[in-house]
C-alpha cells in the first residue's frame, strides 16, 4: 500500500468515525425508575397548580346558565374489550386512564398510555363571554349502550329537557380506537362561529429497555388533509415548537412501539405542536404537545391508543400507517410489499421470532439465489484472465492508468464486462437497507426471547462493562459478534474469489468496515444482528454451491472463443466497453494536456 493510500484509508476511517460519533444514535443503557406520581405536565415542565374554586357569582356571570355544571361528585365508568381497558371520570366526562392489556413495560409493569400523572387534557368552548374547559363540567348522569359489537358510553350534562351536553365514547369488542362524539342542544351561551380549542399535553413515559433509543424514536407527527405526512425532528433534544398552517387530519403523540392520537373527522385547524427532551428525567423519555382548533358543530373524533404496527395503524386510517418507520420512499416500499407481507405469512404458521426470522432470509437470499450466481459468475470470468491481468501489471508497474487501458481491452477482447459483477450486488443492497429500518421499528419483536436474547427488539447482552467505551457501549452482544465474524469471514472468501480486481487499499477496507459496524450495531436490535448474521452464513454457504456447478476451465474455453469470434467481426464489440474505452482515451488525453 503506498503513501498516498494509506493516508486515504486513514481519513476514511476518521470520517465514518465522525459519523457514528454525531449523526448515529448514542449507545446508552439507563437504569429506569419505577413510574412515580410526582412528574410534570407540560412540555417544559411547569409546576402544577391546584385548581382554584371560583364564586358561584363569577360562574354565573361567566357560564350563565352553565354554572351549575362547575359542581359535582365524581365518578368513574370503565369500556372495555380485549385490548384496551379506559377508564372515563364524570369530571369532564373524559378519559382518564388507558390500558394497554396485552403489553408489559420491560419491568413487566403495566403500559399505560394515558394516565393523570402523564396527560393534560382540555377542551376550550367558545362561550359568548369567554372560553371554558368542557372539561372541568360535571357529567354526573352517564348510561351504557351496547349495540351490535360496539359498546357507548353516554355522558350527559342536562339543564333542561332541551338543554343538555352530551359526550359518547363508542368502543369495539376488539381493536384500538375510541370512537368520541360531542353534542349540544339548546346551548344558548356558546359561540358557534368560533373555534373549539383543544390542548394535549404528554409526558412519554419509558417503557423499553433502552431508554435513549426510545427517545430517538418519540416524535409528534401530524398528516394534513392534502395528504402530507409531517413530525419534528425525532433526534432533536432541544425545544422544538412548529406553527402548522394546513390543515390536518390527525395529530399523533408517538414513542417507539406506541403512540397516542386524536382523528378529526373534519378538520383540524391552526395546529401547534411542541417537543423537549430533559436528560435528568429517568421516567419519561420526552415531553410533547398538540394544540389545535376545531369548528364547534363538527365535534365527531376518534381516538387510537395503540401499539406502532404496520398492519394495525393501517386500518385506523388515511396515512396513519406513517407512524410506523420503514424507510426513505424506495426502502418503504420494499418493506410495504415485500418484507412485511412475508414476515406476516410467516407468522401464521410459527410463533418462535427466531424461526421466523431465520425463514425469512431463507426466502429472500433465495429469491435473489439468480443475481448471486450471475454475480459469481462475472467474477468467475475475471478470474480466470488473473494470468493475463497480472501480466499486463508486471508490464506497465505503477502507471494505473496505461494499467487500466491494458485491462480494458482485454476484457473488450474477450466480451468480459468488469462491471457485471457489481449489478447483482447493488440490487441487493436495497433489501439489505429496507431490513435495517424494518427491524428496529417492528413491534413483533418486542419482549420476544431467542437463544440469549430476552428481547430481539432491543440489544441482547451476554457481559456488561463496568465502564463505557467509545461508540461501543457498556456492554457486549453476541449476536453483534457474530455478525461481525460472519462478515470478515465472508469477506475473506470474497476476496479469495476477487483477488484479480482487488487492490491493497480495498482489501484492508473492506475488513475494516464489518468492526466499524460492530461498534455501530453493537446498542441497535438483536434481530437486526441475528438477521444479518444468518444472512451472511447463508451466502457464504449460496457461494460454496455455486462454485461446485461453475467450471472455469469450461469459462476459459468460452473466452477464448469469445476473443475469436469478436476478433472476426469488430461491430459486435460491447457499446458498455466502447463508451469506457473512449473515456478512458478522453482521461488519457487531459492528461497529457495537463503535463
Amino acid at each position: 500500500m503506498d503513501r498516498n493510500s494509506t493516508i486515504g484509508l486513514v481519513l476514511i476511517s476518521v470520517l465514518l468515525f465522525a459519523y457514528f460519533a454525531f449523526f448515529a444514535p448514542e449507545p446508552q443503557q439507563t437504569e429506569q425508575k419505577t413510574a412515580t406520581t410526582t412528574a410534570q405536565t407540560d412540555v417544559v415542565k411547569p409546576q402544577e397548580k391546584a385548581p382554584v374554586a371560583l364564586p358561584d357569582s363569577v360562574l354565573q356571570q361567566q357560564l350563565g346558565s352553565l354554572a351549575p355544571l362547575a359542581n359535582g361528585q365524581e365518578k368513574e365508568y370503565v369500556l372495555e374489550n380485549k385490548d384496551l381497558k379506559i377508564t372515563f371520570s364524570t369530571k369532564g366526562g373524559k378519559v382518564k386512564t388507558v390500558l394497554a392489556k396485552n403489553y408489559q413495560t420491560y419491568r413487566h409493569e403495566p403500559v399505560y398510555l394515558v394516565d393523570e400523572n402523564a396527560t393534560q387534557l382540555s377542551f376550550e368552548l367558545p362561550f359568548l363571554k369567554g372560553k371554558s374547559d368542557l372539561y372541568s363540567f360535571y357529567f354526573n348522569n352517564a348510561t351504557t349502550e351496547v349495540k351490535g359489537d360496539t359498546t357507548h358510553l353516554k355522558f350527559l350534562a342536562q339543564l333542561a329537557p332541551n338543554q343538555y351536553i352530551e359526550q359518547v365514547y363508542s368502543l369495539g369488542k376488539d381493536g384500538f380506537t375510541l370512537g368520541y362524539d360531542i353534542r349540544f342542544q339548546g346551548i344558548t351561551e356558546l359561540n358557534y362561529s368560533q373555534l373549539a380549542t383543544i390542548s394535549w399535553k404528554q409526558k412519554l413515559r419509558n417503557f423499553e429497555k433502552d431508554a435513549e433509543q426510545n427517545r430517538l424514536s418519540s416524535n409528534v407527527n401530524y398528516y394534513t388533509t392534502a395528504g402530507d405526512f409531517e413530525k419534528l425532528s425525532e433526534t432533536s433534544k432541544d425545544l422544538q415548537n412548529e406553527k402548522v398552517s394546513a390543515q390536518v387530519k390527525w395529530v399523533a403523540l408517538k414513542q417507539k412501539f406506541f403512540n397516542t392520537a386524536l382523528i378529526s373527522r373534519g378538520a383540524l385547524q391552526n395546529v401547534e405542536i411542541a417537543s423537549s427532551v430533559d436528560m435528568n428525567d429517568t421516567e419519561f423519555v420526552k415531553y410533547v404537545s398538540a394544540k389545535m382548533e376545531a369548528p364547534v358543530s363538527n365535534s365527531s373524533y376518534q381516538f387510537y391508543f395503540g401499539p406502532n404496527q404496520y398492519q394495525i395503524c393501517k386500518q385506523v386510517g388515511e396515512g396513519f400507517q406513517e407512524n410506523v418507520y420503514l424507510g426513505w420512499p424506495v426502502l418503504n416500499n420494499l418493506n410495504r410489499f415485500v418484507t412485511v407481507p412475508i414476515f406476516n405469512f410467516l407468522e401464521r404458521f410459527f410463533s418462535n421470532y427466531g424461526i421466523i426470522i431465520f425463514l425469512l432470509v431463507l426466502i429472500i437470499k433465495l429469491a435473489m439465489f439468480p443475481l448471486s450466481y450471475k454475480s459469481y459468475l462475472s467474477m468467475a470470468k475475471i478470474r480466470v484472465l488473473k494470468p493475463e491481468l497480472d501480466e499486463i501489471k508486471s508490464k506497465h508497474g505503477d502507471d494505473m492508468q496505461k494499467t487500466q487501458a491494458e485491462q480494458m481491452k482485454l476484457y473488450q477482447s474477450v466480451g468480459v464486462n468488469p462491471i457485471a459483477g457489481c449489478v447483482p450486488v447493488l440490487l441487493t443492497m436495497p433489501i439489505l437497507l429496507a431490513i435495517f429500518n424494518f427491524f428496529p421499528n417492528s413491534i413483533e419483536l418486542r419482549q420476544q426471547a431467542f437463544l440469549w436474547a430476552d428481547d430481539l427488539s432491543t440489544y441482547d447482552v451476554i457481559a456488561s462493562i463496568p465502564f463505557t467505551i467509545p461508540f461501543y457501549g457498556d456492554h457486549v452482544s453476541l449476536f453483534t459478534i457474530l455478525m461481525t465474524i460472519s462478515t470478515l469471514v465472508y469477506t475473506w472468501y470474497n476476496n479469495q474469489m476477487s483477488s484479480a480486481t482487488m487492490q491493497g487499499p480495498m482489501i484492508a477496507m473492506s475488513y475494516i468496515m464489518p468492526i466499524v459496524f460492530m461498534f455501530v450495531l453493537n446498542s441497535l436490535p438483536a434481530g437486526l444482528s441475528y438477521y444479518y448474521f444468518i444472512s451472511n452464513v447463508i451466502t457464504i454457504g449460496q457461494q460454496m454451491i455455486i462454485k461446485n456447478f461453475v467450471d472455469e476451465g469450461q469459462i476459459r474455453v468460452q473466452l477464448e472463443k469469445n476473443k475469436a469470434k469478436i476478433a472476426s467481426e469488430p461491430s459486435k464489440q460491447n457499446r458498455f466497453m466502447k463508451r469506457l474505452e473512449e473515456a478512458m482515451k478522453q482521461q488519457e488525453e487531459l492528461k497529457k494536456k495537463k503535463k
